[in-house]
């Protein structure tokens, strides 16, 4: 099956930016993801998306899913769960590993559903 890829542009801009300030993500009370690397995402007129360095999550908190979507901007989205003590949050976190060139900045950082978790954008 062919995809569409679609090139951001004014109908459909999207940015990505340093954050510039610390980021804190939580999954109730324990602490999986903290940093000061991380990327906002804006696109179109959608709620800015935080994505962190792979490398700044608790890699003990994270379990790779089957579950994959795709994107015609961003690309193929693979997908993680996040293990607490209550239970797994299934699919709670994605990542672009090969993002398309509009967004290439993303590779190497996840983003969290923050209907899941609680992604917090502090002063450093």
């Amino acid at each position: 099956m062919t995809k569409t890829v679609k090139i951001p542009g004014p109908d459909h801009p999207i940015t990505v930016e340093p954050t510039g300030k610390r980021v804190v993500v939580k999954a109730g009370d324990r602490v999986i993801a903290d940093t000061q690397n991380a990327l906002t995402l804006q696109e179109a007129s959608y709620a800015a998306v935080q994505y962190v360095p792979l490398s700044a999550v608790d890699p003990s908190a994270l379990e790779r899913t089957d579950h994959e979507t795709y994107c015609p901007f961003k690309g193929d989205a693979s997908y993680y769960s996040i293990l607490t003590p209550s239970g797994t949050l299934e699919n709670a976190v994605w990542t672009y590993e090969h993002p398309y060139d509009a967004v290439s900045q993303i590779a190497g950082h996840v983003a969290f559903y923050t209907d899941r978790v609680t992604v917090s954008v502090e002063e450093a």
